[in-house]
């Protein structure tokens, strides 16, 4: 399996669990519209006690797991080609959903760039050992950006139909590793949320078993894990990391405020991403 695969099970079950796909769909149906910007306090303030009302902005979707995947890829997913070959050269996020998102924040290149940091970016264990996953059901390069293969395997269920490049799949890990560390944010991954993480990981080997245990067992620490993001991928991390978390406490608040600011991004920044995929903002 292709860590570009387990990342888009790992994010599918976390949409379908949060019902992201249909704040997907709000959010971008408003933005196309010219859009309304959040201008009530946001969820850091909630938290801390500034304002009130924080549980009428949270949306859980309707529809099954096919109506989810139809919101978060798009209305014209798998109604055309799914990609646009030489890594993307249509408009940057013209495929829709949160594959058009990252895309986005990247200007729609590939995950190029990342030689010699392949290790470093699976980090642990598999950073030790050369970053081996990386390789695993990769190809040397392709024409297919970051966002549209990772859209590709949410929709497939499957590996894309483009093999990801090793830089790709080390990404792909490293927004693994994010999202994880999001999902502990509040403290510990309770029984529930290490069956959501896992539940989709039946065709794991030992080497990909291992790195997701390590995930789970190592401690949070956003600090660390901005230090492994290169330069221009905060947001992807950051957008990631805002997947996986719940927003039901203060931690959780506190962990993406730290995170933030530990990528370097700014508060304008940081609401924009909330924005684009419709979840309340994190500052006033």
């Amino acid at each position: 399996m292709s860590l570009m695969k387990s990342l888009a099970k790992v994010a599918a079950g976390v949409m379908l669990a949060k019902g992201i796909g249909t704040m997907m769909k709000n959010a971008q149906n408003r933005q196309g519209q010219g859009g309304q910007r959040q201008s009530s306090g946001g969820l850091l303030d909630d938290l801390l006690g500034s304002n009130t009302g924080m549980g009428g902005d949270r949306r859980t979707g309707s529809g099954g797991l096919g109506d989810m995947l139809g919101q978060v890829l798009g209305g014209g997913a798998g109604a055309g080609a799914r990609y646009g070959g030489a890594n993307s050269p249509r408009q940057a996020g013209a495929q829709g959903g949160l594959g058009g998102i990252l895309d986005q924040f990247s200007g729609g290149a590939a995950a190029g760039g990342l030689g010699g940091m392949l290790g470093g970016l699976l980090g642990g264990a598999a950073g030790q050992s050369g970053g081996g996953l990386a390789h695993r059901g990769s190809q040397p390069r392709n024409d297919a950006s970051f966002g549209e293969l990772f859209n590709d395997a949410i929709s497939r269920g499957d590996e894309p139909e483009v093999a990801p490049t090793p830089e790709q799949n080390a990404m792909a890990g490293l927004m693994l590793r994010a999202m994880i560390q999001a999902a502990k944010a509040d403290g510990e991954i309770d029984e529930q949320e290490k069956a959501r993480l896992m539940s989709e990981f039946g065709d794991l080997d030992d080497e990909e078993r291992a790195f997701i245990r390590e995930q789970m067992a190592a401690p949070v620490d956003a600090a660390a894990l901005a230090r492994e993001v290169p330069e221009g991928f905060g947001p992807q991390i950051y957008l990631m990391s805002l997947m996986a978390i719940e927003f039901d406490n203060r931690k959780e608040a506190e962990y993406l405020h730290e995170l933030a600011q530990n990528l370097g991004l700014d508060k304008a920044t940081v609401n924009g991403i909330h924005e684009k995929v419709g979840v309340i903002n994190l500052y006033a």
